[in-house]
């Protein structure tokens, strides 16, 4: 997960998306809302608006293609470090549930 620290705090590059897909949505709806309105000037912004829209849609698509490719390389990463070496895998496994049944245990 890629983080970023501004002034209001972190911020994850999942909650980026959402945003930035939200921000997409509310401009198509704007689009459809005004596509009977007439004039150069609205023809103009209507144009630079669908633009700014595809390009964001395909920004949306390369990152989830992104996300997708680093989420299988990790888990391909996992999978080969139990199949190398399954007593390890075993003995983390064990100490993170150890170490959550006390988190557990002392609520």
């Amino acid at each position: 997960m890629t983080e970023s620290t501004t002034a209001t705090g972190t911020v994850t590059r999942e909650k980026l998306m959402e945003d930035l897909k939200a921000v997409v949505n509310d401009a198509e709806e704007l689009l459809k809302a005004t596509a009977n309105q007439t004039g150069e000037k609205i023809a103009s912004v209507r144009a630079k608006a669908e633009e700014s829209v595809k390009t964001a849609k395909a920004r949306i698509a390369e990152e989830g293609k992104a996300v997708m490719e680093k989420a299988k390389s990790a888990a391909k990463s996992t999978d080969d470090f139990v199949r190398d070496q399954p007593w390890k895998a075993v003995g983390i496994g064990a100490l993170a549930g150890f170490v959550v049944g006390l988190l557990i245990s002392r609520r």
